[in-house]
C-alpha cells in the first residue's frame, strides 16, 4: 500500500473541538508506541538514531515523555488501559539489578530531564504508579529519584526538573534536603526579565522555551503548590499571554523559532497549562482557540510515520534541522498540549465557546526577543533583530534570520560550501571565495525604536553590517549599511514557498528582483534602490532544508559589492494568495531614508533584552 502521509498523521479527521476529540488525539497518539516498548516496559525504542546521550537515556526519553499527556487523562477520570506498563517500567527501570535499569545518574545527565515527568507523575495519578508497587519497588523508585537531585542541573529551565521530582518526594512521604528545592527555585527568578518575559537561563536568547518550559513548569507548580512563587508564576503568565497570542495565526499555525521545534504541538503548552492551572489570562473562549486552533493546524501534516508514530522534524520528518540532543523519543514532549484532560468537562476551558483570534494590532512590536509581529494574509511575521545562540546546530538560521513566518516557517541551510545553491530565506549572505559563505550569528548592537528594529553585526571580522527592518502593511522593508574592505559577493533572500512537481510554478526573475508564484502562494523580492544592481533569481532551494515543506522556492536578489560602503535596500512581500502578483506586488512601498532611520534609532531605540548581558540574583 503507497504510504500516504497525511492519513497517517493520528490527528487526521479529528475535528479537535472538546475534550472527547482531544481526549481520542492524546490516545491516538500514543497507541502507535505500544509495540516499542520494551519487554519489561522500562524502555521505548522508536529506531536507531542517536543523540549525544547514551542509548539508556534515549529509552527513558521514549518512556517517560508521553507521561506529559497520560498524567492529565489519568488526573482526569479518563480510561487509560496501560497504566501497568508504566507501573511495571518504572519499577524495572529504577531497579539496579533489573536489565532495564535506566542507569544511575553520575553527573548533569538526561535522565534528570525526564525524571521531571515522572515527578510530575507519580504527584498527579499515584494511584497508577505508585500504588500498584510493592515495598521493594517503591524504595527504589525513591532512592533513584533522591539519588539523582544531588547533581548540580543545567543552569536553564533544567532547575524546574528537580523541583518537580521534589513535589513527587514530598507527596510520596520521603525525606529530602528541601533546601535546594528553595534555592533552584530562587535561581529560577533570577531568570526573569519583565513583562511576563524570561530567558532561558544565562543565555542571550528568548525562545520557546519560554513558554513551553519556564511558564508552563511554572503554572503546573501552581496548581500543585500555593505559596509566593506560585502567585509570582501566575502573574507572569498574564502578562506573557497577551504577547505571545501575537505569534499564533488565524488557522492555528505558530511562528517557529528557535531550538528544540521537533516538540511540534508543545507550541500550545502555555494555553494548556493556563487551563490546568485555572488562570484566565485571557478569557477562555480565546485561550481554548489558541490551543484547539493550533492543535488542528498539525492534522494534515505529514508529521509521522507510517505506522503512526513522530519522527524527528517539524512539518515532516526531518533530521536536518534537529539538535544533537533529539533522540528518537524526543518528538513525545509534544504531549505537554494535552494538560486539559486533566479538567473535567464543567471546566470553563470545555465550556466556552470557542472564540477566534483577537487581532488588537496589525503590528505588534516586542522588546524582549527583539520581534514586530506583523499580520498579513494567512500569516503572522515577526521581524526579528536576531538573537544569539552559537551551541546549536544551525543557530543561525533558528535565531538570526531577519524574518520568521507562521506559515512559510524558516529554512536551514544543507552546505556550508554551497553559495551559490544557498537557500538563504530571509538571510543577508557574504562570500569571498564563491563558495563559502557568512550569515548573521549574533549582534554587537540591537535596538527597536517604535515599530522600527536595528542591529549591527559582523559577517566576517573586518565586515561591518548595519541593518534596519521597517513593516510596511503586508511588505517588510530591509535596508543594509555593508562596510568592506574588499569585495564580496552577496545574496539575500525573501520568503520560502512550497515548490509544485511538473514545474507548475511559475518563476520570474529580472534585474532587481525575483518572484515566485506556487499553487496556493506568492513571494517576492524587490530591490529599492541599493547603491550597486541587483540580479534576481528564484532559486529552487535544496530539499528538505525548509522546516515546514519539503521543497520550496526562494527569490533572491544577488551582487558583487565593492570594498568600502555600500546600501542595500529591498521589499519583501509573501502572502497566501497567487493572485497578489497583479494586486500586491505592483505597490511596493517607498524607500525609505537610512539618515532618518538612523536618527529615530539615536533618539528612541531601546536595547532588545534579549542580546543584552545576562544578571544573577545575588
Amino acid at each position: 500500500m503507497t504510504y500516504d502521509p497525511v492519513s497517517s498523521n493520528p490527528l487526521s479527521g479529528n475535528l479537535l473541538r472538546n475534550r472527547k476529540d482531544m481526549e481520542r488525539a492524546l490516545t491516538d497518539l500514543f497507541d502507535p508506541l505500544l509495540p516499542y516498548f520494551s519487554q519489561g516496559n522500562a524502555r521505548v525504542r522508536l529506531d536507531a538514531t542517536a543523540a549525544h546521550f547514551d542509548r539508556a537515556a534515549a529509552d527513558l526519553e521514549g518512556f517517560a515523555r508521553p507521561l506529559w499527556g497520560l498524567a492529565p487523562l489519568g488526573a482526569g477520570g479518563s480510561e487509560f488501559a496501560h497504566w501497568d506498563k508504566y507501573a511495571e517500567g518504572i519499577a524495572n527501570g529504577t531497579d539496579p539489578a533489573h536489565p532495564e535499569y535506566w542507569g544511575t545518574v553520575a553527573t548533569r545527565d538526561q535522565r534528570m530531564v525526564e525524571l521531571a515527568a515522572l515527578g510530575f507523575a507519580l504527584a498527579l495519578v499515584p494511584e497508577k504508579i505508585w500504588e500498584p508497587l510493592d515495598r521493594r519497588a517503591r524504595d527504589n523508585v525513591i532512592n533513584y529519584l533522591k539519588q539523582a537531585r544531588q547533581f548540580d542541573y543545567a543552569d536553564n529551565n533544567w532547575k524546574f526538573f528537580r523541583i518537580f521530582v521534589d513535589i513527587a518526594l514530598d507527596r510520596l512521604g520521603a525525606d529530602f534536603d528541601r533546601s535546594l528545592t528553595k534555592t533552584y527555585l530562587r535561581e529560577l527568578d533570577g531568570f526573569y526579565i519583565g513583562d511576563g518575559w524570561y530567558r532561558d537561563g544565562n543565555v542571550r536568547r528568548i525562545d520557546h522555551y519560554i513558554p513551553f518550559a519556564m511558564h508552563f513548569y511554572g503554572l503546573i507548580y501552581s496548581k500543585l503548590i500555593d505559596d509566593d512563587h506560585a502567585k509570582r508564576y501566575r502573574e507572569r503568565a498574564v502578562l506573557f499571554a497577551k504577547d505571545f497570542r501575537n505569534w499564533f495565526a488565524e488557522d492555528g499555525a505558530v511562528i517557529p523559532f528557535g531550538r528544540s521545534l521537533t516538540y511540534r504541538f508543545a507550541c500550545a503548552g502555555f494555553w494548556s497549562a493556563l487551563a490546568f492551572a485555572d488562570l484566565e489570562a485571557l478569557p477562555w473562549g480565546e485561550i481554548k482557540g489558541l490551543c484547539l486552533r493550533h492543535l488542528r493546524w498539525w492534522s494534515d501534516k505529514p508529521i509521522a510515520n507510517s505506522d503512526g508514530t513522530l519522527p524527528i522534524g517539524y512539518g515532516y520528518p526531518n533530521l536536518l534541522m534537529s539538535e544533537n540532543y533529539n533522540s528518537a523519543g524526543s518528538p513525545y514532549w509534544a504531549f505537554k498540549a494535552f494538560l486539559p484532560l486533566a479538567l473535567d468537562s464543567n471546566h470553563p476551558f470545555w465550556t466556552a465557546e470557542e472564540k477566534p483570534l483577537v487581532e488588537e494590532a496589525t503590528v505588534a512590536p516586542q522588546r524582549h526577543p527583539g520581534m514586530v509581529m506583523m499580520r498579513t494574509k494567512g500569516d503572522v511575521i515577526a521581524l526579528s533583530s536576531g538573537q544569539e545562540n552559537l551551541q546549536m546546530r544551525f543557530g543561525s538560521e533558528k535565531y538570526a534570520k531577519f524574518a520568521y513566518s507562521a506559515r512559510y516557517g524558516f529554512s536551514v541551510e544543507s552546505d556550508e560550501r554551497a553559495f551559490v545553491g544557498g537557500a538563504f530565506d530571509s538571510m543577508l549572505a557574504f562570500s569571498d571565495d564563491g563558495l563559502h559563505y557568512r550569515v548573521r550569528e549574533t549582534n554587537s548592537d540591537a535596538r527597536l525604536a517604535g515599530d522600527v528594529l536595528y542591529s549591527k553585526w559582523s559577517p566576517f571580522s573586518d565586515v561591518s553590517v548595519e541593518t534596519w527592518l521597517i513593516p510596511s502593511a503586508q511588505w517588510h522593508i530591509r535596508a543594509h549599511r555593508v562596510v568592506t574592505p574588499r569585495p564580496l559577493q552577496t545574496a539575500e533572500g525573501g520568503f520560502a514557498i512550497a515548490r509544485r512537481d511538473f514545474n507548475a510554478d511559475t518563476l520570474v526573475a529580472d534585474k532587481g528582483s525575483a518572484y515566485a508564484v506556487g499553487e496556493a502562494d506568492f513571494s517576492g523580492i524587490l530591490d529599492l534602490g541599493s547603491s550597486v544592481e541587483r540580479t534576481g533569481i528564484a532559486q529552487k532551494a535544496p530539499p528538505n532544508t525548509n522546516l515546514i515543506v519539503a521543497r520550496t522556492l526562494v527569490p533572491q536578489l544577488r551582487a558583487e559589492i565593492p570594498a568600502g560602503e555600500t546600501i542595500l535596500i529591498s521589499a519583501v512581500l509573501a502572502l497566501r494568495d497567487p493572485n497578489a502578483v497583479s494586486t500586491a506586488w505592483p505597490h511596493a512601498p517607498g524607500t525609505p531614508d537610512i539618515d532618518a532611520l538612523r536618527a529615530l534609532v539615536e533618539r528612541d531605540g531601546v536595547t532588545i533584552s534579549a542580546i543584552e548581558a545576562p544578571s544573577r540574583l545575588p
